[in-house]
């Protein structure tokens, strides 16, 4: 463990991300680890199921007993993986028809979560959590009891760049960005395995930038890289097994699911806002 633990320093010595991250993970113990392993698991189901949850469940799971920095390399990896698995899972061809449909959506979500990260420190996330959070749990419980948003053609370019924007916004600020996407899908009535697919190009584009990000910032290194590249596997695990229940869901099924897993989501939004 010394050894690992000293071979993925720089010669320079750790850097201040790197030395609170292995003091973290040496004390972490068996429990914690194996902790971290289910949390990833069940994040890949979830994600497997319904096209996200992977950065929701690890950075609120793991921040529940490691730093912030940790939490956040350690679910950097298991996105960018599953991600890319869910947008090309349908092949090359199929994943680029998605990014050409929903190309405005996914331009302006970019152009913004460049925005929020070079503003993260200016603007108070918890303000921005307990927003969205209200927001998001307010519109999938509506959902939920019965009220169907239509996204008429006419509304559908202002809807994808506005609901773009907040996605993207959020996204630099925090590092999550799928409840609006996943709502915006839904309220377009996008099918079950292009609603998925579209996710994950969407959150898969994402992901590689935060991923070049905190290579260059110090989070992804080290011993933070190291628990990231461990967190795939379980990750990868988890999204077999829950595609495999995706695939026997039918469309209004997968429907209920989503909206129910985004209440969840807007209520997490909440409770990250309120506790921090």
């Amino acid at each position: 463990m010394k050894m690992s633990l000293a071979n993925s320093l720089s010669h320079e010595g750790p850097s201040r991300y790197e030395a609170a991250m292995i003091a973290e993970l040496a004390a972490m113990g068996t429990v914690a680890l194996a902790a971290a392993l289910v949390l990833a698991l069940l994040a890949g189901v979830v994600k497997g199921m319904t096209g996200f949850g992977v950065p929701m469940i690890l950075i609120s799971g793991l921040g529940s007993f490691l730093s912030p920095e940790l939490a956040l390399a350690g679910m950097i990896l298991s996105a960018l993986v599953t991600n890319l698995f869910q947008a090309f899972r349908q092949g090359i061809r199929a994943a680029f028809q998605s990014v050409r449909t929903h190309w405005r959506y996914l331009a302006t979500m970019l152009a913004f979560l460049i925005l929020g990260s070079q503003i993260v420190l200016s603007i108070p996330a918890g303000l921005l959590f307990l927003i969205l959070g209200i927001t998001i749990t307010f519109f999938a419980s509506l959902q939920l009891a019965g009220w169907r948003p239509q996204v008429s053609a006419r509304h559908r370019r202002p809807t994808e760049i506005g609901t773009g924007a907040v996605a993207g916004f959020l996204g630099g600020l925090t590092g999550t960005w799928g409840a609006p996407t996943a709502l915006y899908l839904t309220a377009l009535g996008v099918p079950r395995t292009e609603h998925v697919r579209v996710q994950g190009a969407v959150y898969g584009t994402g992901a590689l930038m935060l991923t070049l990000a905190h290579l260059q910032s110090g989070v992804l290194s080290g011993v933070g890289l190291n628990l990231s590249i461990v967190l795939v596997v379980p990750a990868l695990a988890g999204v077999a097994v829950g595609v495999a229940v995706q695939d026997r869901l039918d469309q209004e099924r997968f429907r209920t699911v989503i909206l129910a897993l985004l209440v969840l989501a807007g209520l997490n939004l909440v409770r990250r806002a309120v506790f921090g």
